[in-house]
C-alpha cells in the first residue's frame, strides 16, 4: 500500500508540474493503462460465466476497462486539495 500511494503520489506531482503536453500525456498514460488493464479483468473474472456470448463479453469488458482507465485519468487530473489554479483576469 505504501508503494501505490508513493506511486500515485510522484504521478500526480509529475502532472502538475511538467508543462510540455507531450510529457503530461505519457504520465496519464503511464497511470491510465494499468487501471484499464485491471478493469477489463476484473470484468472478465465477474461476467465469465454469466454471459454465455463471446462477443458480448468482450463488449462488456471492454466498456468496463474503458470506465476504469477514464476514472483513473479524472483522479489525475482532479486538483489537488487546497490547490485551486489561477485564473487569468
Amino acid at each position: 500500500m505504501v508503494a501505490g500511494a508513493v506511486a500515485i503520489g510522484l504521478l500526480v506531482f509529475l502532472f502538475e508540474t511538467l508543462r510540455p503536453p507531450i510529457l503530461r500525456l505519457a504520465v496519464a498514460l503511464i497511470f491510465a493503462i494499468p487501471a484499464a488493464i485491471a478493469g477489463y479483468a476484473l470484468i472478465h473474472g465477474i461476467i465469465r460465466d454469466a454471459v454465455p456470448s463471446e462477443i458480448w463479453r468482450q463488449i462488456f469488458c471492454v466498456i468496463g476497462g474503458l470506465i476504469v482507465g477514464v476514472s483513473a485519468l479524472m483522479k489525475l487530473a482532479a486538483p489537488v486539495a487546497g490547490h485551486s489554479p489561477q485564473i487569468a483576469r
